[in-house]
């Protein structure tokens, strides 16, 4: 198992599963990055970690934007150090047909789903790569594995992050560096799904604390049996 008071950046902080990483892998005696295009989300859940003895610091980060992804990562490294583990959590959700979506709002979301997950992954890997070890683990969903009508939005975006990921562990697992993919096959329980639909049964929900978990159970992985791709979802969802 990987030694304690690692650096784990996660980009892509909000009140749902973003939260429940920081949370976790804090409680595990890791240091946090915490990147997001917006504070909003993300102070709360670095104080609440600071107020709990842990470290976690917040960054500006716009996942699609080379300059804005660089400098993010070269402030990480000069208040924090070089992350030993990058979750890449971010994600935009484009509704509508193709034929009603402008070129800049589906290019938009590509860069946030797939394009980010390269960018940031090139930050971490030299560090990573010198010390031979390393874990980068992906959010996916649904959408990585079939492309739905009113969907190309999102679709195209995640299955590119999920080639992205089979490219990178099949590059990089044999110098030492852990790549997994999570898809994740449902609704998240985020206050804002809640919220929206407050007669639906918790249990049709993914809690963002067990899937938490699952991440921490893959980082925790022995070399010997590295997972490169899951699926989680709730008991009751078909599929």
């Amino acid at each position: 198992m990987p030694q304690s008071r690692n650096i784990t950046c996660i980009v892509g902080v909000g009140p749902g599963l973003g939260a429940a990483l920081a949370r976790r892998f804090a409680h595990a005696g890791h240091d946090l990055a915490l990147m997001s295009r917006s504070a909003r989300h993300r102070e709360p859940v670095s104080r609440d970690i600071n107020g709990q003895g842990g470290k976690a610091l917040g960054y500006d980060c716009d996942a699609g934007n080379p300059d804005s992804v660089n400098n993010a990562f070269a402030h990480v490294r000069d208040t924090l150090g070089p992350p030993s583990v990058l979750i890449y959590n971010a994600g935009a959700y484009a509704p509508g047909g193709v034929l009603d979506m402008d070129p800049e709002r589906f290019e938009s979301a590509w860069r946030a789903n797939c394009y980010g997950g390269f960018l940031c992954a090139r930050e971490v890997l030299p560090h990573m790569l010198d010390a031979g070890s390393g874990t980068l683990l992906f959010t996916g969903a649904t959408a990585a594995l079939r492309g739905g009508a009113g969907f190309a939005g999102l679709a195209v975006g995640k299955f590119g992050l999920r080639a992205l990921t089979q490219s990178l562990a099949r590059e990089f697992g044999s110098r030492g560096i852990h790549v997994a993919h999570a898809v994740i096959d449902g609704q998240i329980a985020t206050p804002a799904a809640r919220e929206r639909q407050p007669e639906r049964a918790a249990e049709t929900f993914l809690s963002p604390e067990d899937i938490a978990e699952t991440y921490w159970q893959l980082y925790c992985q022995p070399r010997s049996a590295w997972t490169l791709e899951l699926d989680l979802r709730p008991h009751v969802e078909s599929f």
